[in-house]
C-alpha cells in the first residue's frame, strides 16, 4: 500500500508558485510582554534643572516610539505645603509617575513635598543603583549597589514640636510592618535579580528597640531565602567599608535616614549623582526620579547655561520602561546612553565635559539602535 506523502514532503515537490498563483507567506509575531498599548505617565518637571532633564526624557521616548505618553502638571513646584489633588489622581490612575527634583525649603516648617508624595501613596520602597559606567573613570572599579530604603517612617515621620522654648523633641517611628515589608521586598529583589547577598544596615548598638526590631524583621524574612547570603553591618562602619571597598557590597536594605546617606555615599563613589537612576515603588503607584539627592536641582547657573546631566533621568526612565514591561525599550535607552559616557565625546561639566544637555540628548538619539 503506498505511503500518503507528508504535509511537508508535499509542500516541497509542489512547482514554484507563478504569477497566476502568488505565493503568500506566513507572519510570525513576536509577543512582548504587557499588552503593547500606550500607557499614559504622569510627568512632574519639578524645580530647577527638573525642566531641562525631563524634557530631555521626553524627546528620546519620542525619538525611539516608546509607547508611553506623558500627562505634564508644571505647576508642581517644591515650596507648596501639598501636593495638589488632580495630581495625586493623576498617578492614581496611571499607577506610574516621572518626575524631576523638587526643592524642599531648609528649616521654616514647610515639609518636603518629596516626603509627602511618598507617604500619600506609600510607596514605600526606595530603590537607588549605583554602579560603574564604561568609560567613565572613579576611584573604585566593580562597584555595583542597589540600596533599598525604606521610604516611609524612621526619622522622615515629621513628629516634632518644641517641649520648652529652646528645646526640641523629634520623634523617630520604626514598626514591625514597614520593617517587614522592606526586608521582603529587598530580598524577593535579590531573589529575582541573581543577587548573591542582602546587607541590612543599623545602628542596633545603639538604638536598641527602633533598630533592633528592624534587625529582628531582616533576620526573619532572611530564613525564608536560603540561598542568599544575609549580613548586617553598623552604619558608620557601613560608610567606611563603602569608601574603601565598595565592590563588597551587593544589595543593601536600610531604615528611612540612613537609606538616604548611603545612597547618596554610593552614587559618589561610583560617578556622581548625575548618572545613579531611581524610583519609588509602593504596592501599586510608582514614582520615577534621579536616584540620589538632586543637590544641584536648584543650581540656577547649570539652567541658564542649559547644561544640566540627564543621564540619571534617562535611565530611571529605562527602569520606568521596564516596570511597565517594556523591555526592549529599556535595554535600547539604556544601550544607547552608556554607549555616549563609554565614547565620552559628550559630558557634561559634572562628568569632566562641557556639553549642554541638549547635546547629550542629541547624542543619546543618534546612538539609538
Amino acid at each position: 500500500m503506498a505511503r500518503r506523502a507528508s504535509p511537508i514532503l508535499k509542500r516541497l515537490i509542489q512547482p514554484s508558485p507563478t504569477p497566476l498563483q502568488p505565493f503568500v507567506r506566513s507572519v510570525t509575531y513576536m509577543p512582548r510582554p504587557g499588552d503593547g498599548a500606550p500607557r499614559p505617565v504622569t510627568l512632574i518637571p519639578g524645580d530647577g534643572i527638573g525642566p531641562l532633564v525631563t524634557n530631555a526624557v521626553e524627546q528620546v521616548m519620542e525619538a525611539m516610539h516608546a509607547p508611553v505618553y506623558f500627562e505634564r502638571y508644571d505647576e508642581v513646584h517644591g515650596d507648596m505645603k501639598r501636593v495638589p489633588q488632580e495630581v495625586i489622581d493623576s498617578i492614581r490612575k496611571n499607577k506610574v509617575c516621572l518626575k524631576g527634583g523638587l526643592i524642599t525649603p531648609v528649616g521654616g516648617g514647610v515639609s518636603s513635598l518629596n516626603v509627602l508624595l511618598r507617604k500619600e501613596l506609600d510607596l514605600y520602597a526606595s530603590l537607588v543603583h549605583c554602579f560603574n559606567l564604561a568609560g567613565l573613570p572613579t576611584r573604585h572599579e566593580n562597584v555595583d549597589i542597589v540600596v533599598i530604603r525604606e521610604n516611609t517612617e524612621g526619622e522622615y515621620a515629621g513628629l516634632e514640636h518644641e517641649v520648652v522654648p529652646g528645646v526640641v523633641e523629634s520623634l523617630k517611628v520604626m514598626t514591625k510592618f514597614c520593617s517587614e515589608r522592606i526586608a521582603q521586598y529587598a530580598f524577593e529583589y535579590a531573589y529575582l535579580n541573581n543577587r548573591k547577598k542582602v546587607t541590612a544596615v543599623h545602628k542596633a548598638n545603639i538604638m536598641k528597640l527602633a533598630d533592633g526590631l528592624f534587625l529582628e524583621s531582616c533576620r526573619e524574612i532572611a530564613t525564608k531565602y536560603p540561598g542568599i547570603k544575609y549580613n548586617e553591618i553598623i552604619v558608620d562602619n557601613c560608610c567606611m567599608q563603602l569608601v574603601s571597598k565598595p565592590e563588597q557590597f551587593d544589595v543593601m536594605v536600610t531604615p528611612n535616614l540612613y537609606g538616604n546617606l548611603v545612597a547618596n555615599t554610593a552614587a559618589g563613589i561610583a560617578g556622581g549623582t548625575g548618572v545613579m537612576p531611581g524610583g519609588n515603588v509602593g504596592a501599586d503607584h510608582a514614582v520615577f526620579e534621579q536616584g540620589a539627592s538632586a543637590g544641584n536641582v536648584g543650581n540656577m547657573k547649570l539652567v541658564e547655561q542649559r547644561k544640566a546631566n540627564p543621564v540619571a533621568l534617562l535611565l530611571s526612565s529605562a527602569m520606568m520602561l521596564r516596570h511597565l514591561q517594556f523591555p526592549s525599550f529599556a535595554d535600547r535607552l539604556e544601550t544607547a546612553v552608556k554607549r555616549v559616557i563609554s565614547e565620552g565625546k559628550c559630558r557634561t561639566k559634572d562628568l569632566g565635559g562641557a556639553s549642554t544637555t541638549q547635546e547629550v540628548v542629541d547624542a543619546v538619539v543618534a546612538a539609538l539602535d
